[in-house]
């Protein structure tokens, strides 16, 4: 048996995936992986024994500046990346007995299913992203903002510009190789039967009429990594610090730096992680240290707070510690969603609003560090489930068996 997975993003896209990899490779699987082709991609797949089938730019390259693309690079990148999935997808297919994509981005994977006549799955890992009257569709960088505020209108202006962008290119390439025209790109990428790989105490999927979504949980490894020598000396001098992190996404050096400031106008020690942002720390104080890419999962235990933009592995990652938070989102794909939830949870606090200041930092910190805050993310944390990917695993296997 052997299965493709794809998707292309940050590692918040990749992850969840290799985590799938692993477990069908648990159950004898043979799996390969389109992703974009970053050299810490390629040895994280590498050092699974799962092939990587690079698939447009290095993700690094995109993520360079403070701010994205312009709207025409964004368009242009993304005919782009459908043309080749259409020249890469039909070999990295060619004798597997599935295809499992993730994101919208994968607009060839289902019709290059098609034509090779294996199953397809599609697989969100967060609600907002599959249509529903209960909330709006995420922000889509480059693509109008609508003045509506309509749940079911805005899906509706969603469907177009994608129809928009994709349409043509897509049909275009399913004449070529047989196959009917679609009407709507979107639902036909997410089809009406979509996988939900988030966790259902933290981001439940509501019953929505015309989608059978299967929530399986997050997907996500257990990391056994052991924290560096410089962090562990740092966690241990003192009372335990606020985290930093915006992931692969570079925030501007204004919010770290008001971070910084906001945390240890607490009297808190911060801890601020690079990742791919390289931001500047304010100095070099004994009370504050810069980190780099470390286990998360052994390190939020030990923070007293987690600042973060709002993305779905970071938001589980802390959830499952059972740590508060403060979400600071930048306005992309789920960070709003993620936002919400931890502010309706009661598990930390939200900045969605106006620029975040000292004052707001402030305010969303004392939030996420009372007593009671800390007592709600602890019981939270302890229903968090860590056996998403085995779940979708099984139920695909014996769906292909």
């Amino acid at each position: 048996m052997r299965v493709l997975l794809s998707t292309y993003g940050t590692r918040g896209d990749v992850e969840p995936l290799v985590t799938l990899a692993v477990r069908l490779r648990a159950l004898g699987v043979e799996v390969r992986m389109c992703a974009p082709p970053d050299e810490e991609f390629a040895e994280r797949l590498a050092g699974l024994g799962v092939g990587l089938v690079p698939v447009g730019p290095p993700v690094r390259e995109l993520m360079r500046g403070t701010t994205l693309p312009s709207a025409a690079d964004l368009s242009r990148y993304r005919t782009e990346m459908v043309e080749t999935q259409f020249d890469v997808f039909p070999t990295a297919v060619d004798g597997c007995d599935a295809l499992v994509a993730a994101g919208l981005a994968q607009i060839a994977a289902r019709s290059v299913a098609e034509a090779a006549g294996i199953r397809y799955v599609y697989a969100s890992y967060a609600a907002v992203h599959l249509p529903s009257p209960h909330h709006a569709p995420p922000p889509r960088p480059g693509w109008p903002e609508p003045e509506v505020n309509d749940n079911r209108t805005l899906w509706e202006l969603d469907a177009h510009h994608v129809n928009a962008q994709f349409s043509e290119t897509l049909n275009a390439h399913r004449a070529a190789i047989a196959l009917p025209p679609v009407d709507n790109v979107r639902d036909h990428v997410f089809t009406d039967q979509p996988w939900l790989a988030a966790d259902p105490v933290l981001g439940p999927w509501r019953e929505t009429p015309g989608l059978d979504v299967v929530q399986t949980g997050a997907w996500s490894l257990a990391d056994e990594r052991p924290l560096p020598a410089d962090l562990t000396t740092f966690l241990e001098a003192g009372t335990p610090p606020v985290y930093v992190g915006f992931g692969s996404l570079r925030p501007s050096k204004d919010i770290v730096r008001m971070a910084v400031e906001a945390i240890r106008a607490q009297g808190r020690r911060v801890l601020v992680s690079t990742g791919w942002a390289d931001p500047d720390l304010v100095d070099g104080g004994d009370d504050c240290l810069a980190t780099g890419e470390v286990n998360h999962q052994r390190l939020f235990g030990r923070v007293a707070a987690v600042v973060h933009h709002g993305g779905a592995g970071t938001t589980s990652t802390a959830a499952r510690a059972g740590t508060p938070q403060v979400v600071i989102p930048l306005q992309l794909s789920d960070n709003p969603y993620w936002a919400g939830r931890v502010a309706d949870l009661d598990i930390g606090a939200a900045l969605d609003g106006p620029p975040p200041t000292i004052e707001s930092l402030g305010r969303a910190l004392r939030t996420a560090l009372t007593p009671e805050t800390q007592a709600r993310a602890k019981a939270l944390g302890s229903r968090i489930r860590t056996d998403g990917a085995a779940v979708a695993a099984s139920l695909l296997v014996e769906a292909l068996r």
